[in-house]
């Protein structure tokens, strides 16, 4: 881990949208990250609306590769 970012408002919705703002701004040059596996999380509906439990990611991210072939 390089680094850990919190985001936090008035309301989830706040929090995510400064989230997703931190994310686009953010440029780590010379190793690869998984930025954009967060970018795209933040666009998943069930995330977004706080219905994701413990588990989710891992099945989110199976689920993901299973509809890309």
């Amino acid at each position: 881990m390089i680094g850990k970012f919190i985001a936090y408002g008035d309301t989830r919705e706040q929090a995510l949208a400064r989230m997703r703002v931190a994310l686009r701004e953010t440029v780590v040059a010379g190793i690869d990250t998984n930025i954009a596996l967060h970018r795209e999380l933040l666009t998943d509906p069930v995330f977004c609306e706080g219905g994701a439990g413990i588990h989710y990611l891992e099945t989110w991210i199976v689920s993901r590769t299973s509809a890309s072939g």
